[in-house]
């Protein structure tokens, strides 16, 4: 039992130190597709608005038919995804925290790899969130005493105004390979649930800015260009400048029987159906094609019982390209937008290609490949193309702490896409 609770301190510290990641983090290699979806809408940032009707559900795959005790407990974040700690538990929660999961767990049916699926809901009967701000809920198989994976989420109570606009015209080039930020925050004004007095911005306000929900490339804290009585103001700000890349990437795989947009073909191969992707070629020019920026959807072909009819195939990617000097991955929001070893790409020297092998439920995928020299932060791949046309989607959080607050709020949220 020491030896267990040593363990569970150890993951908890880790999870500590990580939690500035802001990205869902798998710690055992059972877990898999891990989906945080606010009112069913997969293309979204998970959002919720405090007071409101929203709905958080948390689903995942557990990769084997074994029966496993399940529990989670919520925690509160600052602006900067470090665990609040000047704050009790009875601040931000209401109910029981801690609580197994309310739904039986789905085994799958007639499938090659054996999972069973769950799923969390909230607010739900043991637990209703009182206050905005950034969360992370931590799933713990409570026999083993082991976290087994985290996911973030965010409760925001609107009470100050954010307006973006994105433009091709920068201070690098106009109209060839960037898009230019510009933010608008409008604070002490009245509305019908609360005055927010702001004295001192620059110490009160937190701001991240954020490229297709992805951390590496992610603004923090910007100081603005203007500051007035009512707002701070961004404009042509040289931080704000982001690398325009190109559209996703995207493929369906619905059924092995099927092939699928994107779909080269799908072969069974020692027990496992196996899926090869048509190869990227270079993207010279930019042509355009709408994507959900990185966002993926478990579905089969007739979209029944998809949580556990579908199964897992092996997804092998191809993208031509030179070797680069930096490492190269896959990114998006099923890689959880990590640059972790699973979603390296390795140079085929033969082929003259990045290629990568990935375990993959069956759904609807958009991914991109980015350069990473760090394992932190991530530029557009040169044969994937940098054009000012891309249409990203861009988000804005913004956070508040008054002198007598003792944690970060989230009182503003905002994104639009860019389109020339």
């Amino acid at each position: 039992m020491k030896s267990r609770n040593i363990i569970i301190t150890i993951l908890l510290l880790l999870a500590c130190l990580s939690a500035q990641a802001q990205r869902n983090e798998i710690y055992n290699e059972r877990i898999r597709t891990v989906q945080v979806v606010v009112n069913n809408d997969w293309l979204a940032m998970p959002v919720m608005t405090l007071g409101g009707n929203d709905l958080l559900e948390i689903k995942f795959d557990d990769l084997t038919h074994d029966y496993h005790r399940y529990v989670y407990k919520v925690e509160h974040c600052e602006a900067d995804w470090t665990i609040s700690k000047e704050i009790f538990e009875s601040a931000y929660l209401e109910g029981f925290n801690g609580a197994t999961f309310e739904d039986v767990a789905m085994e799958s049916l007639n499938t090659t790899v054996l999972y069973s699926h769950y799923n969390i809901r909230i607010p739900n009967g043991d637990c209703r969130l009182k206050m905005s701000g950034n969360y992370r809920l931590t799933v713990y198989d409570e026999d083993a005493g082991e976290a087994m994976f985290c996911a973030c989420f965010m409760v925001v109570e609107p009470l100050m105004g954010v307006s973006l606009t994105v433009s091709s015209n920068t201070d690098i080039d106009v109209n060839r390979s960037h898009q230019q930020v510009d933010m608008t925050l409008v604070y002490n004004t009245t509305n019908s649930k609360q005055r927010i007095n702001v004295t001192d911005p620059l110490s009160q306000i937190y701001t991240v800015v954020m490229q297709n929900g992805r951390r590496d490339n992610a603004v923090i804290n910007v100081k603005p260009n203007y500051i007035q009585n009512d707002r701070l103001v961004w404009t042509h700000n040289k931080d704000l400048i982001f690398n325009g890349g190109n559209e996703y990437l995207k493929f369906e795989m619905f059924n092995p029987h099927v092939t699928s947009m994107g779909i080269d073909s799908t072969r069974f191969i020692s027990n496992y159906y196996h899926t090869f992707l048509i190869p990227v070629e270079a993207r010279r020019n930019y042509l355009y094609d709408e994507t959900p920026h990185g966002a993926f959807y478990i579905r089969n072909w007739n979209n029944t019982d998809s949580e556990y009819l579908c199964d897992y195939h092996w997804v092998h990617y191809s993208i031509m390209s030179l070797e680069m000097p930096d490492d190269v991955y896959l990114e998006g929001v099923w890689t959880n937008n990590t640059f972790s070893d699973e979603y390296k790409m390795h140079y085929n020297h033969r082929k003259g290609c990045y290629e990568a092998t990935i375990l993959q439920k069956e759904g609807y995928y958009s991914y991109q490949a980015l350069m990473s020299k760090d394992g932190v932060h991530g530029t557009p791949l040169p044969s994937h193309g940098n054009f000012f046309e891309t249409q990203n989607e861009y988000q804005a959080m913004i956070y508040y702490r008054s002198p007598s607050d003792r944690t970060w709020r989230l009182v503003g949220y905002q994104s639009t896409i860019f389109k020339d």
